[in-house]
């Protein structure tokens, strides 16, 4: 019985652990202006989603700053060219910016950043964008996050 019992406790805890996974994932950026990946996905059952933001670049961000920012596919390009007068101090985002879902902040070669979002802001839409908004980055850095 006692075995039975921490076999199912294990499982129990390695289901977690999964689901965990899940509801996170990583995204580098580099020198050449590229994100690691166009689409990512977010299952519907996570309570919150966590993006990771790595630059494997080596460039400082006052040359190559990358952020990861979510907005819905209309307000994306909006959201990018009001960022530009924000500046650098404000990661190119207006502050309280509405339309802004979740971003993080600028980072440079070598640098990572988090951020944690509640999955329920996404509801009512299937599919988002995800873009850079350093200026002029957001025409190569961009890709669709799906809710699935």
């Amino acid at each position: 019985m006692k075995v039975k019992g921490l076999l199912a406790a294990s499982l129990l805890l390695t289901a977690g652990a999964v689901s965990a996974q899940e509801c996170e994932t990583t995204i580098d950026s580099t020198d050449s202006m590229q994100f690691g990946k166009k689409e990512m996905s977010v299952p519907k059952s996570c309570d919150e989603f966590t993006v990771t933001l790595t630059h494997s670049g080596k460039m400082d961000k006052s040359v190559m700053g990358h952020n990861w920012v979510l907005t819905k596919p209309d307000d994306a390009q909006a959201v990018a060219t009001d960022g530009m007068t924000a500046g650098m101090e404000e990661n190119y985002l207006k502050p309280d910016d509405e339309r802004v879902i979740a971003a993080t902040k600028i980072i440079g070669g070598g640098e990572q950043t988090s951020v944690t979002f509640s999955v329920d802001e996404l509801a009512g839409m299937d599919e988002y964008t995800f873009f850079c908004s350093f200026p002029g980055h957001m025409s190569m850095m961009k890709g669709t996050l799906t809710v699935k």
